[in-house]
């Protein structure tokens, strides 16, 4: 069947959403696809390896996470759509605008760093919150709840480079046609299978895993086939559209700029997400940085990891 080409700003344009939410949108796009360009070229232009920083969070700073995140905060500045950003790489909001009606953005510009060197799929991630209810934008702006969300997406550079987004009308996928440098809508609708047909977990944490979720996890893989990849994106990508569950138990994993979006866009597939305890959606955040335990994907396995 041939595909009906629906480019991102067309399908932007016909489903009501605020105009500065579709402004921020389409800068994460434009941003994806400078990165993805990056992406391309990371050894031939030398961008591979680190920088020799350590960022915010005591890991290393790798070259790509560098560009990656100053291409995205270049593209928010430009879109005029967008008063703060937090940043996985950043200590600090990177403050834009005073103005009420722009939308606030958390993000991980690339997540799964320690593959990059290795050409393993890499990602970016996004949520996007209103201000509409803030007198003046500071950097405690950001620690709003994740079921105020209006919006999430991230982005695959992988096999090809798809874009998702999740609004109040749903989830699509978009994927970027590299002769054209637009992306073209090529999942409409993604609704999270029935099925767990997968589980993701990093297996050399087993000892600091709880009983409760030993016990489930040994359940768990008589039904579901095992598939990690390290890159948070990349393994939830693959079980948002086959159908599995993300685990996560140590708390490890970023509340406001990875937990939070992902989770917007698996409730709006149909799916669900808990720390353990409570609805991720739920928390109330204490600090920008702050870490969380995740359990994402289907309902049914993800209430088995929730003791609370």
């Amino acid at each position: 069947m041939e595909l009906t080409i629906i480019f991102l700003r067309e399908y932007l344009e016909s489903i009501d959403i605020d105009n500065h939410l579709k402004s921020t949108l389409y800068a994460i796009a434009n941003g994806a696809i400078l990165v993805q360009e990056k992406v391309d070229r990371l050894s031939i232009d030398g961008h591979t390896g680190a920088t020799g920083d350590i960022n915010v969070q005591g890991e290393v700073v790798q070259k790509l996470d560098e560009l990656g995140s100053q291409i995205f905060l270049d593209c928010f500045r430009t879109s005029q759509s967008v008063s703060i950003v937090g940043c996985e790489e950043l200590e600090n909001p990177e403050i834009i605008s005073q103005d009420p009606n722009l939308c606030i953005v958390n993000m991980d510009p690339v997540d799964g760093s320690s593959n990059i060197d290795v050409s393993v799929s890499i990602g970016s991630i996004f949520g996007i919150w209103p201000s509409t209810n803030l007198n003046e934008i500071t950097n405690k702006s950001l620690l709003l709840a994740g079921k105020q969300q209006i919006a999430a997406a991230y982005v695959v550079y992988g096999s090809n480079t798809i874009m998702v987004i999740a609004t109040e009308k749903g989830v699509s996928g978009f994927t970027l046609d590299n002769q054209c440098n637009e992306f073209i809508l090529t999942h409409p609708i993604i609704s999270l299978p029935d099925s767990c047909t997968y589980y993701s977990v990093n297996y050399s944490n087993w000892d600091q895993f709880s009983s409760n979720t030993k016990s489930q996890l040994e359940e768990l893989q008589k039904t579901s086939s095992l598939r990690y990849v390290g890159s948070l994106v990349a393994d939830f990508h693959r079980n948002l559209l086959k159908g599995g569950v993300f685990l996560y138990p140590s708390g490890k994993l970023r509340l406001m700029y990875e937990a939070n979006p992902l989770t917007f866009v698996m409730k709006k597939a149909g799916g669900s997400a808990t720390n353990g305890n409570e609805n991720i959606l739920d928390i109330v955040p204490k600090e920008l940085h702050e870490r969380t335990p995740l359990f994402i994907g289907n309902t049914k396995e993800v209430n088995k990891f929730t003791i609370g």
